[in-house]
């Protein structure tokens, strides 16, 4: 299917997309499938391999506890942290995985991480995040295998099917109104129809839902991005996996709410965005339930440039909640447009192209979102993105420990602060600029396939080896 923005913003659970959602995704694509086959009765054995990135960071990433889920049958958008919990301490506890047993009927075998086969220095041809499951019979014939990648985003690929996957995609844009695949024909498009870049990605996503659906569904983003917040700013201590780091939006709300009592003061404003984006990466780095946007490790900048465009843009003091429901759709849209972009001529996977490709994504779609809800025209809202992703350009990613944590977190404050100054910008110009978004998206990608290995959630590199963990 064409790539639309509920593909972009999609609900699913931390720390991380590509490590995680993906996983779990690719491993509820197999369980199911051995069901539909009618294979799922005669298994007496299961084989999961990783590699790459998968199984280099997978632990800290929390790749094989979700791989573990999705072959129970749980998808990403689906289970709640509560049942992630739940079902992870039996399974620790009994060493017994319930295959495809979400929804009952599963084949209960002898399985848990430490059976999982890493491969941290081989990468497959495909990706570097790479996973394959086999499952066997009692007389050891093999009775299915598959191997995914989990190329960013959540979003998987099956190995064999790379080619049909692409001709669908052509197939599926070119039945969308108004098709776009670079920053040129979407200008273009605006150009001819005399529409802003979230009008055209609002009629193109009315070929697969009503307007109505269009609607509920990114209010609904947007309510669990809310409630993400508001579950972090709840919780207290250290995030877990060793790291010790401290959660730090609970104290910093309590001294914003003495300092900023009617939370309406303009000289705080960087102080709030800070806060939306450190609640949001903390509670992803505990694997707590967020939107990718576009990924989980870069979930907190939109949602914390999104809460400046509702508080502290022109007029926004005085709007009802119709009118801010406004904002929200059309920020999400004009941010899903940009999105859309990256994922056509680029990546938004930092295991294929560093951190630029999920943080600087993720700042160029807020960057675009804000200048389109303050009134920027076309080129400037397509300057604000492209300010946003130059100045991310090469940014690495080392996370120290494999954990989405440091320095992921601050990261993502960092990047919401410099969206927020990419739209001013954009708005202060006339919408001419030298460097075009398509130039520095091609060149971010090229930037992604020359940078080391090392820089590409390895965690063998960076941060990740000149600090020390503990």
């Amino acid at each position: 299917m064409a790539v639309g923005v509920f593909d972009l913003f999609s609900v699913g659970i931390g720390p991380s997309s590509s490590h995680t959602v993906g996983p779990m995704r690719a491993g509820a694509v197999f369980a199911g499938e051995l069901k539909d086959a009618g294979v799922l009765g005669s298994v007496a054995s299961l084989r999961v391999d990783l590699y790459g990135s998968l199984a280099a960071t997978g632990r800290g990433h929390g790749t094989m506890t979700a791989t573990l889920l999705g072959l129970e049958g749980f998808h990403p958008e689906l289970i709640l942290p509560d049942e992630v919990e739940e079902r992870l301490a039996t399974i620790a506890e009994t060493g017994v995985l319930n295959l495809a047993g979400a929804s009952g009927d599963g084949v209960e075998l002898p399985y848990a991480v430490e059976d999982m086969v890493l491969h941290p220095l081989t990468v497959l041809p495909r990706h570097t995040n790479g996973m394959k499951f086999q499952v066997s019979d009692a007389q050891g014939n093999v009775l299915r295998e598959a191997t995914f990648f989990s190329v960013g985003g959540g979003f998987i690929v099956r190995e064999g099917e790379e080619d049909a996957a692409r001709a669908e995609l052509e197939e599926t844009k070119a039945e969308l109104p108004l098709p776009f695949r670079t920053a040129a024909e979407l200008m273009g498009r605006c150009s001819s129809k005399g529409l802003g870049i979230s009008d055209i990605m609002f009629i193109n996503e009315r070929a697969s839902r009503s307007e109505e659906e269009i609607r509920e569904g990114l209010l609904h983003i947007w309510s669990v991005m809310e409630a993400c917040v508001e579950t972090s700013l709840k919780r207290e201590g250290v995030l877990p996996g060793g790291l010790k780091v401290r959660r730090r939006s609970p104290d910093w709300l309590e001294r914003l709410l003495k300092e900023d009592k009617d939370r309406n003061d303009p000289k705080y404003w960087q102080e709030w965005v800070n806060l939306i984006a450190l609640a949001v990466n903390e509670e992803n780095a505990s694997g707590g339930r967020v939107v990718t946007a576009p990924t989980n490790g870069a979930a907190g900048i939109i949602p914390a440039v999104l809460y400046y465009a509702l508080n502290y843009a022109p007029g926004m003091d005085k709007a009802s909640q119709a009118d801010k429901d406004d904002v929200v759709v059309k920020f999400l849209l004009a941010a899903g447009a940009v999105g859309v972009l990256y994922k056509e001529q680029a990546s938004i996977s930092g295991a294929e192209v560093g951190c630029q490709g999920e943080v600087g994504s993720a700042s160029s779609m807020a960057a675009a979102g804000l200048a389109e809800v303050m009134g920027g025209s076309p080129g400037q809202v397509e300057n604000a993105a492209e300010i946003a992703m130059e100045h991310n350009l090469g940014l690495t990613c080392d996370p120290i420990g494999g954990l989405v944590q440091i320095p992921c977190i601050e990261r993502n404050a960092i990047a919401a602060a410099k969206a927020i100054n990419a739209a001013k910008m954009a708005l202060w110009g006339d919408g001419t600029h030298r460097v075009s978004l398509d130039e520095v998206i091609v060149t971010m990608r090229e930037t992604g396939k020359d940078m080391s290995s090392k820089y590409k959630e390895t965690a063998m590199g960076g941060l990740a080896v000149n600090v020390v963990e503990c």
